[in-house]
């Protein structure tokens, strides 16, 4: 595994033991770069708008298009690292 991969598994399990929820936008940005790092690119059809927070989450991943997997991955784990540091909210 490399050191890219393992940093990224460790943030995984990080960022469930984070002591304060971060806010909504934040949780949007790890969901996106998780979503970049593990499947690629955004696929399927966009929500409809009765469904609001499919809508913001497909958005939030398919702002990302075109990012490399190990570029989400890094994005990802800084994320996290900044989350437990409590610079990001």
């Amino acid at each position: 595994m490399s050191d890219v991969n393992a940093q990224f598994v460790q943030a995984q399990e990080d960022v469930q033991q984070l002591t304060e929820r971060p806010g909504n936008l934040t949780l949007l940005r790890l969901y996106a770069l998780f979503k970049q790092a593990t499947e690629g690119d955004v696929h399927g059809d966009k929500p409809g708008f009765t469904d609001i927070v499919g809508k913001y989450k497909y958005d939030a991943w398919a702002a990302l298009k075109g990012t490399a997997e190990d570029t989400a991955k890094t994005q990802y784990v800084e994320l996290v690292e900044s989350l437990k540091s409590g610079a990001a909210s």
